[in-house]
């Protein structure tokens, strides 16, 4: 990709979106779109046919999604199937109808069946029932996967997808309530040292498994896809099973990462588990053996990236009070 293209980032403001822009400007790429949910609803058909019209975007990444814990997906589960699918339908079609041959899809592991063999390989997807909880969401994101491999059989576009594991980083969401497990924790560790307390408790065993990714390192995976050649791609993809797993391939338990974040934060009371509640899946770790044929591999470990993911945290919401 020539650094003079314009290239189109869909949810620029979000966890993902924002760290792929980072890659984008760190290597002095000048002509990137982006609009606000304010500026450009992607719900709205002929808005975003207008917009692509008026502005040809030579490539595309589809970052943005309507997102949420268990449960905003069980109160809105209309909104999560609905919103989604219509923000996936208008871009992909609007950048077919505008000549953008290249563009990529950004999912989620939870397109996999409940009940799968671990760790998760890209050939799982559709094969059993899904997570009742996420159920709209993951068909959304489903969706979005089979119009890019649709679009591509019938038009001969070059629309690719990537399934990420669990994401943590800069620009994560330390809400007390609606964060996910990392940036929870590093609040909670935080706001426990700040006042001396005793304790941290954290929910279940700590002994299920979790595998987690750096958004800078998924967000150099994005670019890694998006610019891959037509033989290596092609090589290691097939036309109606295209999807490509983003991780490191590995896992910890949650007892290790709360250690990690604890040690991080400098936190010296003690570190507790409440058995009394549940655990989740046992186990959730991706099979990202298509994505290391290619010739990519994670960069950072989880201690480097919960101190990045602090740093960040102590210098915008600690700051701003």
């Amino acid at each position: 990709m020539e650094s003079n293209k314009k290239v189109y980032i869909a949810g620029h403001r979000g966890l993902v979106g924002s760290a792929i822009v980072r890659q984008f400007e760190a290597r002095g790429f000048t002509n990137l779109l982006t609009r606000t949910h304010k500026e450009l609803d992607l719900t709205n058909q002929a808005a975003v046919q207008h917009f692509f019209a008026e502005q040809k975007p030579d490539y595309v990444i589809l970052a943005a999604a309507k997102v949420g814990g268990i449960h905003a997906n069980n109160t809105y589960p209309a909104e999560f199937i609905y919103e989604n699918m219509m923000i996936e339908a208008n871009v992909i079609d609007a950048a077919y109808r505008n000549g953008v041959k290249r563009l990529l899809f950004l999912g989620s592991t939870c397109i996999y069946p409940k009940a799968v063999a671990q760790p998760m390989r890209e050939d799982a997807l559709l094969t059993d029932v899904l997570e009742p909880t996420n159920e709209p969401y993951a068909l959304a994101k489903i969706a979005g996967i089979k119009l890019c491999e649709s679009y591509n059989r019938q038009y001969g576009t070059d629309y690719r997808s990537v399934m990420p594991t669990n994401l943590y980083g800069i620009n994560d969401s330390f809400h007390p309530e609606n964060s996910h497990v990392i940036p929870a924790l590093i609040r909670r560790f935080h706001e426990a040292k700040a006042n001396n307390a005793q304790e941290v408790v954290v929910w279940g065993s700590g002994n299920a498994m979790r595998e987690f990714l750096y958004v800078d390192d998924m967000a150099a995976a994005s670019l890694f896809v998006l610019e891959l050649d037509d033989e290596t791609y092609k090589a290691n993809t097939r036309p109606m099973l295209s999807h490509i797993n983003v991780g490191t391939g590995k896992d910890v338990t949650i007892r290790e990462m709360a250690e990690t974040i604890k040690r991080v934060v400098g936190f010296k009371g003690e570190l507790k588990f409440d058995v009394s509640k549940p655990d989740g899946a046992p186990r959730k770790l991706i099979d990202v053996s298509r994505l290391a044929a290619m010739g990519w591999r994670y960069g950072v470990e989880l201690e480097e990236g919960v101190k990045l993911t602090y740093a960040w945290f102590l210098e915008t919401e600690v700051a701003k009070g």
